[in-house]
């Protein structure tokens, strides 16, 4: 197969129909994933970096985009305890067994789990300190890829952190082998997501259409990049939409965009 340009496929497990028990199966082998390869670690490096600027006592509202089983919101909960931060996460998932997995069992406090659309967020401009997204984007096509990440520059107060893959042969080569044994959608789905995942310079030039310049790129071990950084004065960021201008400098109303589901609370 040819890793020279993205190879778009449709990945089984954000069919509607999945089969529950291997979409069970494909949330577990991610987490595993994650914690193996250090994925999640890396997103949290970048939160305890804009932790240095938190005031002591200061709530911290961040939402996770594509948030499959909120593992991800979950390790944020447990750092923030330990470094006694008051912080709370809403995970965004589309997918509705997806979501009913990330709500099950019992929640940490601060965690809140919504079924909707990350690209109708029901969010108003501003809601959240922080938007991440982990291992989603390459789901996307290149449009809407583009699309979340200029909603997560809406969302977000202060800044964003957006993770994924990189495209290359060496990646797809590591996947099909650490997929070997693992059920049907777990092989499909990790060789699938390799081959439409992104190289720099593709992830660079959505960031710029996106509107999120001020996001650094990093590369992280295996074969994963990042998009993290904080925005310049971000109380007087300046939210343009539909031609029209208006300067923010407080906290926005959480709702009031697009449909959701509800599908925990905190």
């Amino acid at each position: 197969m040819s890793l020279r340009t993205r190879q778009r496929q449709h990945e089984w497990m954000d069919a509607a129909d999945a089969d529950p028990a291997q979409l069970d199966k494909s949330l577990a082998f991610l987490r595993r994933i994650n914690a193996f390869l250090g994925y999640t670690r890396a997103t949290l490096r970048h939160l305890e970096r804009f932790s240095r600027g938190w005031r002591p006592g200061e709530r911290i509202d961040i939402i996770d985009l594509g948030t499959g089983s909120a593992d991800v919101p979950r390790a944020i909960l447990r750092w923030a305890t330990r470094r006694g931060s008051a912080v709370r996460v809403v995970g965004v998932d589309r997918h509705p067994a997806t979501a009913r997995a990330a709500a099950a069992g019992a929640l940490p406090p601060g965690l809140n789990v919504v079924r909707a659309d990350a690209l109708n967020l029901p969010f108003d401009n501003l809601s959240f300190d922080y938007a991440i997204t982990s291992l989603f984007l390459h789901h996307l096509n290149d449009e809407e890829a583009i699309a979340v990440l200029a909603a997560m520059g809406r969302v977000a107060r202060r800044g964003i952190v957006a993770a994924d893959l990189l495209r290359h042969r060496r990646a797809y080569a590591w996947i099909t082998l650490l997929t070997f044994f693992a059920n049907p959608m777990v092989r499909h789905d990790a060789r699938a997501s390799v081959a439409q995942a992104f190289t720099k310079p593709e992830v660079l030039r959505m960031r710029e259409r996106a509107g999120v310049g001020f996001a650094r790129y990093y590369r992280h071990f295996g074969h994963r990049f990042v998009l993290a950084g904080e925005r310049d004065g971000q109380a007087r960021f300046v939210v343009r939409e539909s031609g029209s201008e208006a300067r923010v400098g407080r906290r926005a109303s959480s709702w009031g965009r697009g449909t959701t589901d509800n599908v925990s609370g905190v």
